[in-house]
């Protein structure tokens, strides 16, 4: 095995070694290994994407895990560039505060703060703040703009550190962070150590049920160690003596899973939502392996279409370029087989990206000012996630210049 990446043997969440391959997708560079220019000469590994069921806690899971720091420390994703994203994070700050909040002064910690767009909300109701993120260029613009930021992996040293120099934590949250680790059990450990007693920890992940339901293969990629349920969580919770007490449903990232979890005991009462959650998964038979064996069928029927589609407009002489370089593009390309031959260049609203080549496939990336001047007949729209914000965003492209492509959850050309 490459020394960047290594294969673990057991369930990530029970520890079980009852595991059956449910899928594969094409092997990747990391979603995010973004190139310079005079870096294109150099070849990039790629790593295996192979899914995987736990028979005994229906965890669905990657064990081939790439070295984090290779993920993360460079990492050019931020939240701030979509208003649909900070839209819906003061939406969580709220929901936070009217529901677990009793006081201004409450302490917050944001593991995988990222450039601080959740907790900017936070510290404007009043409650200190602190994020964690190993992702240094980013967490120090962070503390740069009032948002202090330690630019660190959050472990038992940190945990220990932030514990002992601020005190326990109300509320800590980890957004698109908890799929993210392959030591779960440390990792909710040190959470469970920070909180008050009457503390919740809140995280958001891509919901299983939706991936499953919309066909979103492309949330598969190797940041994302983890595909959560319900059915899976509530036993890995109860083993770590905390508690899931809310799982609500909510429609950011083609849909995403926000749980609130508190200590063994805690304050809260189980809200109906867990038991709904757990019924509605075992209607769709997230317990069984066969549901995922029957999703790569349906991933192979959209690819069929989706590469139909294309080449037919490639003969006839059109252009194509893609909005949007979020990691999830990675995995479109490479199980797609999409390259620099079908696209002529993606446009992304990050400048952390632009100027930079796409991972692998080294097509390049630049400003939404490149629509409007290279005028290609369609756009793919990869980030498909964000597409009503897009097409809302440049609906002069729509009107004037050609046609939009939304490859998921249901093919479209607008």
């Amino acid at each position: 095995m490459n020394e960047q990446c290594s294969k673990r043997k057991n369930c990530r969440l029970c520890n079980s070694e009852k595991l059956c391959q449910c899928f594969k997708l094409e092997p990747t560079p990391p979603a995010n290994a973004f190139v310079k220019k005079e870096h294109l000469d150099e070849p990039q590994t790629t790593f295996p994407l192979d899914v995987y069921f736990c028979e005994n806690c229906y965890h669905v899971q990657l064990l081939d895990i790439v070295d984090p720091k290779e993920l993360f420390e460079n990492y050019v994703y931020v939240s701030g560039t979509s208003s649909t994203f900070v839209n819906h994070f003061e939406e969580y700050s709220k929901f936070i505060i009217k529901n677990y909040l009793s006081g201004d002064s409450s302490f917050v910690v944001d593991i995988g703060s990222n450039d601080g767009t959740l907790l900017q909300f936070f510290k404007k109701n009043g409650c200190h703040i602190l994020g964690v993120d190993p992702a240094k260029k980013i967490a120090n613009n962070a503390t740069k703009n009032g948002i202090e930021t330690l630019p660190l992996f959050f472990d038992d040293k940190v945990s220990k550190m932030i514990q002992d120099k601020y005190g326990s934590a109300d509320v800590i949250t980890a957004n698109n962070v908890f799929a993210h680790i392959d030591n779960l059990t440390g990792f909710i450990t040190n959470v469970r150590n920070l909180l008050t007693h009457n503390g919740i920890f809140s995280f958001e992940v891509s919901y299983l049920a939706d991936v499953i339901q919309k066909t979103l293969f492309d949330m598969t990629y190797h940041e994302h160690l983890s595909y959560h349920s319900v059915l899976s969580l509530v036993p890995f919770f109860e083993s770590n003596d905390m508690e899931l007490i809310e799982a609500v449903k909510v429609d950011i990232h083609g849909g995403s899973l926000r749980g609130i979890v508190q200590l063994k005991n805690g304050p809260y009462k189980v809200g109906k939502s867990v038991k709904n959650a757990i019924k509605i998964e075992k209607e769709l038979h997230l317990d069984k392996a066969d549901t995922f064996q029957k999703f790569a069928t349906n991933i192979n029927e959209i690819k069929n279409k989706f590469q139909s589609l294309i080449i037919k407009l490639k003969q006839d002489g059109n252009t194509i370029a893609a909005y949007g370089a979020p990691a999830k593009a990675t995995t479109l390309l490479y199980h797609f087989g999409i390259d620099s031959s079908i696209i002529d260049f993606i446009v992304d609203d990050s400048t952390l990206k632009q100027g930079l080549y796409s991972p692998g496939k080294h097509i390049p990336i630049l400003s939404p000012e490149a629509i409007y001047q290279k005028k290609p007949n369609y756009l793919i729209i990869l980030a498909w996630n964000f597409t009503e914000e897009i097409l809302k965003k440049h609906a002069k492209y729509k009107n004037e210049i050609g046609h939009f492509i939304v490859p998921l959850p249901t093919l479209m050309v607008i």
